[in-house]
């Protein structure tokens, strides 16, 4: 059996998925058979894996970081919050079905075996396997069930890092708290802690390891800096998302309203990435920017109830105004769908609401129908006839007279549409922006040339760097140990 280690946090958004990027891709330098795996997983950043499962989208990264093709056993439950009908669960990369809260922790014990049969799959023929947390283990009242995070290092007797986030403070506190409240036998699992984001001059934190090994007998594996390299990667939740607004200042100004139910939104990635685009993030309350030249909408796990909050922030409207002074808009999936006339659903998939208009800039019409389309795709721009890569993940069937000039052709058959006026544009394909032709065509149509930086290589680069920071700030002892 590969060796293996868990990263658990203190709380969520500790940076455990960078650390387990990061440390991925320090194995995998060194040459070892590295693999990443997630019991489970909230998130509506999904991807598609290489066997063709859903799985979340930092679990995909991880991979990426392992240099090896992801599985949908790298992360066997994914749970992706929806409206009215609680989250929908995906069981080694297939829909399981919807559960609400409470109906899930009931369901939680009868999905143990599937996480154990997804761990061995994924240790087999590997060196190692990291593996990453949800949550925290100090949220005791889910322990009963529990196959995020103790409930699943217990039974599979993997040893376990607690990772503290000191940029939020109360690092002590939360590293010390933790150690109180669990019970000796989840307490003997965990074999030491990492100390993340921190700034400034580290020697100032020493009198506070000596606290903290006072307190828990824990010893420190490494306090790691506030990690630049990470800004370059791919966010997996929109926990990160809340805090942007903007990228730098740019020759393209793009607005994307931010809707509660957003999802993929990784798709925005290599926009943010482009010095000529100014990404502008609107949040609830606040007028798209009226000098932008392109609006996006993104991805929604719950369509009908972002097309429904999209109205109420009166975002319809001035979407509309923007299309009238002749601004762009480009609608990805569940955005796609919002452009359309009308979006129907008479099963009631998505909640009570069996018919919505959409904002009309599109001749289409969407029913929702319960197959699902998981797939990674190669694909051809309609627009530009450059070479496009990524994948699709969506219920619903768009038709309409727009659909006649398909915004791509993806396997040889055509999606999405194109109004009369070119200036509306709407597909299913996540993953648009990743081309970097592609980048620089849009950004030629509005006049701007020089784009079409080499995204992925960037992606790349940054595990790298990322991977350089972690060797220099974790203890040297402790990754001669875990690396063997």
């Amino acid at each position: 059996m590969a060796k293996a280690i868990m990263l658990q946090g203190t709380g969520s958004d500790v940076g455990k998925t960078i650390l387990v990027a990061g440390l991925c891709r320090l194995a995998a330098n060194r040459g070892l058979a590295v693999r990443p795996f997630k019991p489970q997983n909230m998130s509506n950043n999904a991807a598609v894996s290489d066997d063709g499962g859903e799985i979340g989208r930092a679990q995909w990264l991880q991979a990426l970081a392992c240099r090896t093709p992801s599985s949908v056993h790298m992360n066997p439950v994914l749970l992706k919050p929806q409206s009215e009908i609680g989250s929908q669960v995906i069981v080694q990369g297939k829909v399981f079905g919807s559960a609400k809260g409470r109906d899930y922790q009931r369901l939680k014990p009868q999905l143990l075996d599937a996480v154990l049969q997804s761990y061995e799959a994924t240790a087999e023929g590997a060196d190692l396997v990291i593996v990453e947390g949800a949550g925290s283990p100090a949220e005791i009242n889910l322990r009963a069930g529990d196959i995020a995070n103790m409930g699943f290092a217990t039974r599979a007797d993997v040893p376990v890092v607690l990772v503290g986030d000191i940029d939020r403070g109360g690092v002590i506190a939360s590293l010390v708290g933790t150690h109180a409240i669990l019970s000796d036998e989840d307490r003997r699992m965990i074999t030491g802690y990492i100390i993340n984001k921190f700034r400034g001059d580290i020697s100032l934190f020493s009198e506070g390891v000596d606290a903290i090994g006072g307190f828990t007998g824990w010893p420190c594996f490494g306090i790691v800096p506030w990690l630049s390299s990470a800004r370059k990667l791919p966010a997996e939740d929109s926990v990160v998302l809340e805090r942007l607004t903007r990228s730098a200042k740019g020759a393209l100004k793009v607005a994307v309203p931010v809707l509660p139910r957003i999802a993929n939104f990784d798709d925005l990635d290599p926009l943010m990435a482009e010095p000529a685009i100014e990404l502008c993030f609107v949040r609830s309350g606040e007028a798209l920017p009226a000098d932008a030249g392109l609006v996006i909408l993104p991805g929604s796990k719950s369509t009908i109830a972002d097309l429904r909050d999209l109205k109420a922030e009166g975002w319809d409207r001035q979407i509309i105004a923007h299309h009238r002074r002749g601004g762009r808009v480009i609608g990805i999936c569940g955005g796609y769908q919002m452009l359309g006339r009308k979006v129907l659903d008479p099963l009631r998939i998505e909640g009570d609401t069996a018919e919505i208009d959409g904002l009309g800039l599109l001749d289409v019409e969407t029913e929702m129908a319960p197959e699902k389309t998981v797939r990674n795709s190669t694909a051809i721009s309609g627009e530009y006839a450059v070479a496009l890569s990524g994948y699709e993940i969506h219920l619903g069937l768009t038709q309409g007279s727009d659909c006649q000039r398909p915004a791509v052709i993806i396997d040889g058959r055509p999606d999405g549409a194109i109004s009369g006026d070119g200036l509306t544009m709407g597909t299913y394909l996540h993953g648009l922006f990743t081309s970097d032709t592609y980048r620089a065509k849009l950004l030629e149509s509005f006049g701007i040339s020089g784009g079409g930086t080499n995204y992925r290589q960037s992606v790349d680069a940054a595990l790298d760097e990322l991977s350089v920071e972690l060797e220099k700030s974790l203890s040297a002892d402790w990754l001669a140990r875990l690396f063997g």
